[in-house]
C-alpha cells in the first residue's frame, strides 16, 4: 500500500506513494509522449454475430458492458490502447471517458471515438491519468454537444514519474479494478438468480408452503384491476421549486428531488403513463409524491404490496402505449391484464424471499459503491 509523504513546494510530487520511490513528476502534453488516431465509420458493417467489438460511445461509457459487433476490423485496436469517448450530449458522462483494451484481434475503433497508444508512459498507467480527466471536462459548456478535436486531446498535460514507479501504481490499481469488477459480477450473478426465481414463482414450477408444511391453495386468474387500483397526481415538474425540503418527490427516472410536502402516507408502486420510460415501475416510501406522468398503483385488500410490485414488473407495458409523438398509457387498458395470484400468505411467502434477494442485492451495491468512492480518494493521492 502506498503511503503519505510531505508535499513539495516545487516538485509535482503526490500526495501518496509506495516506497523506494522519490523526486518529482515529470509534466508534458499528451501529444509529446503519445499518438493518436481517429476511429472509422461501422455503421454499414454492423453484424450481430460479428467477430470483432466496435469500440464506441456506448460500449466505453458502459465500460464494456454495452456491445455491437463487426466482421470487420476497420480500424484495429491492440492491447492497452486507450479509446476515448470524442463526443457527448451537454453534461454528458461519456465524454472524456476512456476503455482500456485488454487483448489483441478482438476490438475495431468507431468514429467519433480516438485512439492512443504511448512509448513514453506505460498504456495501463496513462488510461487511469486520462479517464475523465477534467481538462477534457472543461471543453463541456452544459449547452452543446460536445465534440473534442485531435488537436484539443493531444494538448492534456500529463504527469508522470520513471517507469518503475508507473508500473507499480498500474499494477495497484489494476487489482483495484479487478475487486470492484469482481464486486459487480457477484451483484449481476444475484440479480440473474433473482430474475430466474421469479420466473419458477410465477410460472409456479415453485411453489411455497404454509409453516405447517402444506401446500397452499391453488393460484386464481383474475384481472390486474381486481387486485389494485389507481390514484392519480396533479403535480406538474414545472410547478416545483428547487430543492427546498425533505420529501422525496419521484419522476420517470427515480427520485426527482424534495420538496417540502408530500401526497403520500403510506408506501405504494409508481408507474411511468407517459413519455419516455413508459410502463417502468418503482416502489415508492411513504410521505412521498410523484409527478402527474406516473400512475399510482395500490393494493386492494388480501394483496401484498410487494408482491402486487414484483407481478407488475413481469407484465410488458408497452403492448398498451398509444400516441406516436409521446407514447402513452391508461389504467383503463392495463387493468385488463389476466394475472395468477395466491392467497395472500403464499404471496407473503414470496414477498419476504425476493425481499431477502434484494437486501442481498443492495448490500453488494454499497459495497461497490464505498470501493469506487475509496478508488476515487485513492486516485487523488497517487498521482499529481
Amino acid at each position: 500500500m502506498p503511503t503519505k509523504i510531505k508535499q513539495s513546494a516545487t516538485q509535482k510530487i503526490p500526495k501518496l506513494r509506495f516506497a523506494g520511490f522519490c523526486g518529482g513528476w515529470e509534466e508534458k502534453r499528451l501529444g509529446e509522449v503519445a499518438s493518436f488516431w481517429n476511429g472509422k465509420a461501422h455503421e454499414k458493417d454492423i453484424s450481430e454475430n460479428g467477430k470483432y467489438v466496435v469500440v464506441n460511445s456506448k460500449f466505453v461509457s458502459s465500460d464494456g458492458k454495452v456491445k455491437k459487433y463487426s466482421d470487420k476490423q476497420i480500424s484495429p485496436l491492440e492491447e492497452d490502447d486507450i479509446a476515448v469517448v470524442m463526443s457527448d450530449i451537454p453534461k454528458g458522462k461519456a465524454i472524456g471517458k476512456c476503455f482500456l483494451i485488454d487483448k489483441n484481434q478482438s476490438y475495431t475503433l468507431n468514429q467519433r471515438i480516438g485512439g492512443i497508444k504511448s512509448k513514453e508512459i506505460i498504456n495501463p498507467f496513462l488510461f487511469h491519468i486520462l479517464n475523465r480527466n477534467k481538462y477534457f471536462l472543461k471543453f463541456d459548456n452544459g449547452v452543446s454537444q460536445t465534440n473534442l478535436r485531435k488537436n484539443e486531446i493531444l494538448r492534456c498535460p500529463v504527469n508522470f514519474p520513471l517507469l518503475s514507479e508507473q508500473q507499480k501504481i498500474a499494477e495497484f490499481l489494476g487489482a483495484v479494478d479487478e475487486w470492484i469488477e469482481n464486486l459487480w459480477g457477484q451483484k449481476e450473478n444475484l440479480e440473474s438468480y433473482k430474475k430466474g426465481m421469479m420466473q419458477k414463482i410465477f410460472s409456479q414450477e415453485v411453489r411455497f408452503k404454509d409453516d405447517d408444511g402444506n401446500d397452499f391453495a391453488e393460484w386464481e386468474e383474475k384481472r390486474l384491476g381486481e387486485v389494485c387500483e389507481k390514484e392519480s397526481s396533479g403535480i406538474s415538474a414545472n410547478s416545483l421549486d428547487d430543492n427546498c425540503g425533505e420529501y422525496k418527490i419521484y419522476g420517470a427516472n427515480g427520485k426527482l428531488k424534495k420538496v417540502d410536502f408530500y401526497q403520500q402516507n403510506e408506501s405504494y408502486i409508481s408507474i411511468v403513463k407517459d413519455g419516455a420510460g413508459v410502463g417502468r415501475i418503482l416502489i415508492c416510501e411513504p410521505k412521498t409524491s410523484v409527478l402527474g406522468t406516473l400512475d399510482i398503483i395500490k393494493p386492494k385488500e388480501h394483496v401484498n404490496l410487494y408482491f402486487l410490485y414484483s407481478l407488475l414488473s413481469r407484465i410488458r407495458f408497452t403492448k398498451y402505449t398509444t400516441g406516436s409523438t409521446i407514447p402513452h398509457i391508461y389504467f383503463k387498458d392495463y387493468k385488463k391484464e389476466k394475472i395468477q395470484i395466491p392467497n395472500i400468505e403464499e404471496q407473503q411467502k414470496i414477498a419476504e424471499f425476493l425481499t431477502s434477494i434484494d437486501n442481498l442485492i443492495n448490500s453488494k451495491q454499497q459495497q461497490i459503491t464505498q470501493a469506487e468512492e475509496w478508488k476515487k480518494g485513492l486516485m487523488q493521492g497517487l498521482f499529481v
